[in-house]
């Protein structure tokens, strides 16, 4: 059987070539993907410590507020005690209506 003309000298180097290729190509893929694997992780470790730091603050912003609000209360039941007693009873007759109106 003649060579044919289109086949190359060597073909066993050939295809040695094409492996060695395709390895290249696999071992660039694979850093690639673990770079970005790296990444990745990294801006989501920066992300949830970003989160941790702003929950903290917002929670101590939030628990100084609550100890105004309960300071403003305070100082306004001292100053009208009766006041505060009318006002808490009328919300408690107010919320008493409202139950006993949905059971009926």
């Amino acid at each position: 059987m003649p060579a044919r003309s289109d086949m190359p000298a060597n073909t066993a180097d050939y295809g040695a070539d094409i492996k060695n290729g395709a390895e290249r190509l696999t071992g660039d893929a694979q850093r690639t993907f673990s770079d970005a694997r790296a990444r990745i992780e990294q801006v989501v470790q920066d992300g949830l410590e970003q989160l941790r730091t702003q929950s903290r603050a917002y929670a101590d912003t939030a628990s100084q507020q609550m100890e105004q609000a309960q300071q403003y209360v305070t100082e306004r039941v001292r100053e009208r005690p009766l006041a505060a007693v009318g006002a808490a009873v009328g919300v408690g007759v107010l919320i008493g209506l409202l139950l006993s109106a949905g059971r009926k």
